[in-house]
C-alpha cells in the first residue's frame, strides 16, 4: 500500500507543527516532542496490529509498557553485589520453587484421574508450595531491600549495553502477553478488555511494591543511555569548537545534539518496524488475520485456528508495546513505576490508533505523531487563549481565577474533542484502511 498526495500532506502538516515550535519556542522543546511522538508511534503500531489486524480488544497496554520499561532496568543497570550476597540466589531458588509448584499442579490436573483424591493432592501440594516459596523469598527480600536503602536496595540488573535492552523488553511483554492469551483470549471482547485492563493493573502493582526487583515508588535512576551525556559533550574540544564556529552555545547545542542521536535512533527502529508491518499485513498471513477479524465463523470454517492467530498477533502487538516501553524508559534515564497511568499509556495510544485510522500501519503513526503533539502543547496554548480572553477582567474576578484554574484540564477537553470530531467526520480515521 502506497501513500495517497493527502496522506503525504497530512504527514508533512506534523511535521511542520514542530518545526513551527522549533522556532516560536525551542529546537529542545521540538525534538522532545519529536522523540515522544517516535515512541508513541510504535506504541501505537502494536495496538494498531491486535486491534486493526484481528480485534482484540486490549486496554493493558499500560502493563505491557511498563514491562518494557522493566527489561530496561534488569538489562542495563549494573548489578548490586552486595545485594546479590545477601540475598539473591534464595530469591530466585524462591521463584524456581513457586514456578515448580505451579507447573506441579498444572501436570497432576492433567493426568491424575477426576475425584477427591486429585483435589486433595492438588490442595495439599500448593499449600506446601506456597509456604516454601514464602519461607525462601521473604527472609532473602528482607535482606536484599536492607542494603542501603536510599540508592541501591534491590539487586540491579546484568550490566550490558542498554541497546540490548529494547529487544529484552519486547520480550518481556510478549511473554506476559503469552500468559494473559492463554487464558483470557478465549474470552468475548468485552470480558478481554476488562482481563487485560486488570492484568496491566497488576503488573503496575508488582512493579510499586516488589522494591528488591525496581525500587518501588522510590525509582530506578540513572539508567545508562545509548547515546553521549551532554556534560560529555560540553567537556570535548572538538565539539566545543565545532559549535563554536557556527556561533552557538555548547550547553545549548550539546542538549539538542543528544536529542537528535536519539531521534535517528527511534526513526530507525519505527522504520524497520514499519516495513515489518506493512509487510505482514499484504501477506497471505495478514489477509488471513484481516478475514479472522471481520469473521471469525467464516474462518473456523475454512479450516483457520482463530483462538491460535489470536495469541499469535497478541503476543506481536504486546512485544512492539514493550519496545517502546523500553525505548521511553532509556530516553527519560529513569523507571518510575507510579507514573505508569491508564489515562496516558492506554486511554491516549487508543485515540492515536482511532484518530490516524485502526488497520492502517500508516496511519497508527501519524496518529502517535499528532496525538502526542497535542497532548504536549494543547495546555500552554489554552492557559495563553484563556489568558487573552479574561485579560479585560479585573484581577481576583472569580470568573477569570477559575477560568485560568481550568487551563490544566485544556489537554483532556481537547482529546475528547478530536476524537468526537474523528468519529463524526471521519469515522475510519485520517488514513483509512483500504
Amino acid at each position: 500500500m502506497t501513500l495517497t498526495p493527502k496522506d503525504v500532506l497530512l504527514f508533512l502538516g506534523v511535521f511542520a507543527l514542530i518545526v513551527l515550535t522549533g522556532f516560536t519556542q525551542s529546537w529542545n522543546v521540538a525534538l522532545g516532542i519529536l522523540n515522544m511522538g517516535l515512541i508513541s508511534a510504535i506504541m501505537a503500531l502494536g495496538v494498531n496490529m491486535q486491534w486493526g489486524y484481528a480485534g482484540l480488544f486490549n486496554i493493558g497496554v499500560m502493563g505491557f509498557v511498563a514491562l518494557g520499561g522493566l527489561g530496561a532496568v534488569v538489562v542495563s543497570m549494573p548489578p548490586v553485589t552486595e545485594a546479590w550476597a545477601a540475598g539473591g540466589l534464595r530469591v530466585i531458588g524462591a521463584l524456581i520453587v513457586g514456578a515448580a509448584t505451579i507447573a506441579g499442579a498444572v501436570i497432576a490436573w492433567k493426568r491424575l484421574p477426576k475425584g477427591p483424591v486429585r483435589a486433595l493432592l492438588l490442595v495439599l501440594l500448593l499449600v506446601a508450595g506456597f509456604y516454601a516459596f514464602r519461607g525462601l523469598f521473604d527472609p532473602a527480600v528482607e535482606a536484599i531491600e536492607r542494603i542501603n536503602p536510599a540508592s541501591t536496595g534491590y539487586l540491579g540488573g546484568l550490566g550490558l549495553p542498554v541497546l540490548l535492552a529494547w529487544p529484552v523488553g519486547a520480550l518481556l511483554a510478549a511473554g506476559a502477553a503469552w500468559l494473559v492469551g492463554k487464558t483470557a483470549l478465549g474470552l468475548r471482547s468485552d470480558y478481554l478488555a476488562i482481563a487485560t485492563l486488570g492484568i496491566s493493573e497488576i503488573i503496575i502493582a508488582i512493579l510499586k511494591n516488589e522494591d528488591w526487583l525496581t525500587r518501588g515508588v522510590k525509582n530506578v535512576i540513572g539508567i545508562p543511555r545509548p547515546v553521549p551525556y551532554e556534560i560529555d559533550l560540553q567537556n570535548d574540544p572538538n565539539f566545543v569548537d565545532r559549535v563554536a564556529s557556527f556561533g552557538a552555545d555548547p550547553v545549548t547545542a550539546s542538549s539538542i545534539a543528544v536529542k537528535l542521536a536519539y531521534s535517528g535512533l527511534f526513526l530507525v527502529v519505527l522504520l524497520a518496524l514499519l516495513w515489518l508491518a506493512q509487510s505482514a499485513l499484504n501477506s497471505p498471513w495478514g489477509r488471513m488475520m484481516r478475514a479472522i477479524r471481520d469473521n471469525e465463523v467464516s474462518s473456523e470454517a475454512m479450516g483457520k485456528d482463530v483462538t491460535a492467530r489470536h495469541l499469535q498477533v497478541f503476543i506481536l502487538g504486546s512485544a512492539i508495546c514493550g519496545l517502546a516501553g523500553a525505548m521511553m524508559t532509556t530516553l527519560d534515564g529513569q523507571l518510575t513505576p507510579a507514573s505508569y497511568q491508564p489515562l496516558r499509556f492506554t486511554f491516549l495510544v487508543w485515540v492515536m490508533v482511532i484518530v490516524g485510522g485502526s488497520g492502517n500501519n500508516f496511519g497508527a503513526v501519524l496518529g502517535g505523531m499528532l496525538i502526542w503533539y497535542l497532548w504536549i502543547m494543547v495546555e500552554p496554548m489554552g492557559l495563553a487563549l484563556i489568558t487573552f480572553i479574561t485579560s479585560g477582567m479585573a484581577d481576583g474576578f472569580w470568573l477569570k481565577d477559575h477560568l485560568l484554574e481550568s487551563a490544566a484540564h485544556m489537554r483532556l477537553l481537547t482529546m475528547g474533542l478530536i476524537l468526537l470530531l474523528v468519529l463524526r467526520f471521519s469515522p475510519r480515521g485520517l488514513i483509512p484502511e483500504r
